[in-house]
């Protein structure tokens, strides 16, 4: 059986300067990572970003290499794809256009968005225009670039435009344009009653990217390995058994991890590895 292979994002490390990460990160066994461009990492914005030699040092150095990026985008982010108003737009598409620019300097093949997110007070299907507006243009400037967007639901706690596989598949085919995919998250999943199957049978081959973080029964989601209640055992089979050939990046993010993520981040190795019989 070939399982997708595990990638480690920096996104916990945020008490602890960028070497640390890689560092921790090989030693525990991993090969790839999806890199969150937080400030004290990776500063970016729509002027410009920071040098990009330090983490490609790194990045070569210790033999993990840069699968993806994430970048900051929700509120209260500045970043925002359903951004309504035409310099705040304007921010956003420049610092999107920066990040996927990062990514094809990188040898990333991917940026990971979000729908954004809109006002409470005004009506849903207008920040779903200007969110499927924004979102084809960046995934023009992907194309272009020959890096591809993967589109991430949200917990409706973070944004009310996509929360499901189904808003998903809808948002997609608004924006019609081949760099724009899909990520599914087992926690917005989990959220919004999905399951894997749910998600591939609407997607198929759009399912590009997974977050893959245990759940707790009390609704907490990216949890590393063992802290919830999924069964991720089953979770990696079932993408097996689904076709999916991508990578899978635990996307541990909860404060009891910040003191020492690099033992977070083993202890989803660990599991893995059992799970696979590696």
């Amino acid at each position: 059986m070939s399982y997708p292979q595990l990638a480690v994002m920096n996104i916990s490390h945020r008490y602890f300067d960028l070497e640390e990460f890689f560092s921790s990160a090989s030693a525990s066994g991993y090969t790839c990572c999806e890199l969150w461009t937080g400030a004290m990492h990776l500063y970016v914005d729509c002027h410009g970003y920071d040098s990009l030699e330090q983490v490609r040092e790194l990045s070569q150095r210790y033999g993990v290499r840069i699968v993806g990026l994430c970048p900051e985008q929700n509120n209260p982010k500045p970043w925002n794809i359903a951004a309504r108003g035409n310099e705040a737009r304007t921010r956003t598409l420049a610092y999107f256009k920066n990040v996927v620019d990062i990514a094809a300097e990188l040898g990333a093949e991917q940026v990971m968005v979000s729908s954004g997110w809109a006002f409470l007070n005004e009506p849903i299907e207008d920040a779903w225009g200007r969110s499927a507006s924004m979102l084809r243009v960046i995934a023009e400037h992907a194309g272009e670039r020959g890096v591809r967007l993967v589109l991430e639901a949200l917990q409706p706690v973070e944004s009310m435009i996509v929360n499901s596989a189904a808003d998903t598949k809808r948002m997609i085919e608004a924006v019609d344009h081949p760099a724009l995919k899909a990520c599914l998250d087992l926690g917005a999943m989990a959220v919004a009653g999905d399951t894997i199957d749910d998600y591939f049978d609407l997607l198929g081959d759009d399912v590009a990217h997974v977050h893959f973080v245990d759940v707790a029964a009390d609704g907490t989601t990216h949890l590393a390995w063992g802290d919830g209640d999924r069964d991720m055992r089953a979770d990696l089979d079932r993408l097996v058994a689904r076709g999916y050939r991508g990578v899978v990046s635990a996307e541990t993010y909860d404060w009891r991890y910040f003191a020492n993520p690099a033992a977070a981040d083993a202890q989803v190795m660990a599991e893995y590895r059992r799970a696979i019989g590696a």
